[in-house]
């Protein structure tokens, strides 16, 4: 399937706002990955977490569109902010696939639905 200009040019943003962020993993030891830089404990592999998080919500559950895992972090029993941090069984590989499989899902989102397609942003008022 071959993407109109719009969402083509949806999917390069995405790619590249992804990409820097990964890049910003790169050559980085695993303390200072998972090194808390906020007093929330918030790190780097966190926020990779994060934006999958932000990425399910907005590409999947708002399009009805599920992801078909269950993720913990993202889950409404989940400790306020765990999406923000790498928990200590978490390793960088499974953080990243992490982000990769939902990446798939949300490009997936784009490329089967029309720009114009109505979703529902469950979590806002």
């Amino acid at each position: 399937m071959t993407l109109s200009q719009p969402k083509a040019d949806l999917q390069r943003y995405l790619r590249s706002a992804r990409d820097a962020l990964l890049w910003k993993l790169e050559g980085l030891s695993e303390y200072d990955v998972r090194r808390p830089l906020t007093p929330t404990g918030t790190n780097l592999l966190g926020l990779v977490k994060h934006a999958a998080g932000v990425e399910l919500g907005y590409f999947g559950e708002t399009f009805g569109r599920p992801f078909g895992e269950v993720v913990p972090a993202f889950g409404d029993d989940a400790e306020a902010n765990q999406d923000m941090w790498a928990t200590a069984d978490e390793s960088r590989a499974d953080i990243l696939a992490l982000h990769r499989r939902v990446t798939e899902h949300a490009d997936a989102t784009i490329a089967e639905l029309p720009l114009d397609a109505v979703g529902r942003v469950a979590w806002w008022p």
